[in-house]
């Protein structure tokens, strides 16, 4: 007999990936625990946007509201500095600029947003929504559907004997968990305890990035800027400043950022003397690259940047989890609940794998094209003049929006593995029960599966997943040519 477990599911990580996981397994009825070591808000700048297939998850699952309150809450008190700025006249603006590569601007005016790729979409933009705003909401949302939360609590110990694990916190306390998700960010300790390979490639850049007061900000260029020692990138408001250093790692990231490490940086970058009067939050990284050869090894699993590390540049990192966290809630929680069909969880490594390696990609070539010597200058030149196409600035917006995002799923219908249209509304609606959603075809064709397939009328015939991602689609009004099939490889036998 199985040994009684304390928790279903134990979540390793209290930030947006980890509370968002958390958020889906307690929505299928999964006993889900978090632990978390912060017990306050981390200040330290980080993502500032979500990209359209986040803000679709958000919207299906009922968070629209909350994102669009603190989107208005974050600009109230950007506006609220406007009078203290003096320099702001100079900044450029930020709405005629449809997102960047490698500091090479994409023009809004240039894109084509009546492409087909755009569809439906809730939203053609990314949302600047703070990433402590949004882990506000995700923790909110987690304790109202049960889950436990426990700050302030680290993990020192896991055993994964195959049938459990068992996880020992700091405080000695020791829980028995049918699967232990790591969420814990980059230096993973549920990556390395569980032996994950972790391939990939070696840093080159030593990168700052701050919130500050400066004595005198008017020496300062807002925007992108190279110089022959480095690129910075300044935001007067709300005094955002960004360097990159082209001369390997820093020689140790645990450590705090100094005021005076922080201050020779920009200076040094920057070629001015501009001082730094005070430090609000700091923090180093660099452009390791790195991925986990599996997401699931036993019975743990990987999710967010223990799964995936990269360097920030286009702002793909808090995105690509919180798609791993969609992907894997459902399957994981089917699993639990025991009417996965065989190899449910599989497809989680499956998807989102290829997703994490085009990330990579992406910004190992955005360093690559920061580089400072003269090859690398002719080649920005020759990518910028190709942004500043439509066809170009179109191709990067679609990327960097996340709408060609597609899982190559079973089928030949241009919806099937793509993110759901929803013209009306409805689908969203009926996906906030984390359900899979069947329309068009009579409800008595998925009926026998109540307990995990909603109906909603519709001319059009999809089988959607809990995650919004068609599954199946049908040609015509009343074709369910291949739906059983999906049926049963998506939701089960009946």
């Amino acid at each position: 007999m199985a040994e009684p477990v304390d928790h279903d599911v134990v979540v390793v990580g209290g930030g947006p990936v980890g509370l968002m996981t958390a958020c889906e397994l307690a929505l299928a009825g999964v006993r889900v625990a978090v632990v978390e070591r912060r017990t306050d808000v981390d200040p330290t700048i980080k993502a500032i946007g979500l990209h359209i297939p986040s803000v679709e998850a958000f919207q299906r699952r009922g968070l629209l509201p909350a994102l669009l309150d603190a989107q208005r809450r974050h600009a109230r008190e950007l506006l609220a500095t406007l009078p203290r700025r003096a320099d702001l006249g100079r900044v450029p603006m930020a709405s005629g600029i449809a997102g960047h590569f490698a500091g090479i601007t994409v023009p809004r005016a240039l894109v084509d947003y009546a492409d087909p790729d755009f569809g439906a979409a809730w939203s053609r933009d990314m949302m600047p929504v703070s990433q402590q705003a949004l882990e506000a909401i995700l923790a909110d949302r987690a304790v109202a559907l049960g889950a436990q939360l426990r700050q302030g609590a680290e993990m020192v110990k896991f055993t994964d004997d195959g049938d459990g694990v068992d996880v020992e916190l700091d405080s000695g306390e020791r829980w028995r968990c049918g699967w232990l998700v790591g969420a814990d960010g980059g230096r993973s300790a549920v990556r390395r305890g569980a032996g994950f390979a972790f391939p990939g490639t070696d840093p080159e850049i030593t990168g700052h990035q701050a919130v500050v007061e400066f004595a005198d900000p008017e020496v300062l260029t807002p925007g992108w800027n190279r110089t022959e020692n480095g690129i910075y990138v300044y935001t007067p408001l709300p005094g955002r400043i960004l360097t990159v250093e082209m001369d390997g790692p820093p020689a140790d990231r645990n450590t705090p950022v100094t005021h005076a490490e922080l201050q020779d940086s920009v200076r040094r970058v920057s070629k001015t003397g501009v001082t730094i009067t005070s430090v609000r939050s700091a923090t180093r990284f660099t452009d390791h690259a790195r991925q986990a050869s599996t997401y699931v090894r036993g019975r743990v699993v990987l999710a967010g940047d223990a799964a995936h590390v990269h360097s920030p540049f286009g702002g793909q990192g808090l995105n690509l989890g919180l798609g791993d966290a969609l992907n894997l809630g459902w399957k994981l929680a089917a699993t639990v609940r025991g009417w996965a069909p065989d190899g449910l969880l599989d497809t989680y490594t499956r998807e989102r794998h290829p997703v994490g390696a085009w990330v990579l990609d992406w910004t190992r070539a955005q360093i690559a094209l920061m580089r400072l010597d003269p090859l690398t200058e002719s080649l920005r030149r020759i990518v910028g003049d190709l942004v500043a196409t439509p066809d170009g600035a179109t191709h990067m917006a679609k990327k960097l929006s996340g709408v060609l995002q597609k899982y190559d799923l079973p089928g030949d219908h241009p919806l099937v593995g793509r993110s759901a249209p929803d013209p009306g509304g409805r689908l969203a609606e009926a996906l906030r029960t984390g359900r899979a959603v069947l329309t068009g075809p009579r409800a008595d064709a998925g009926a026998a599966r109540a307990d995990r397939l909603v109906h909603v009328e519709s001319d059009a015939p999809m089988l959607v997943r809990p995650d919004g991602y068609v599954a199946w689609a049908g040609t015509a009004p009343g074709d369910t040519a291949g739906l059983e099939e999906a049926l049963r490889r998506w939701l089960g036998d009946s």
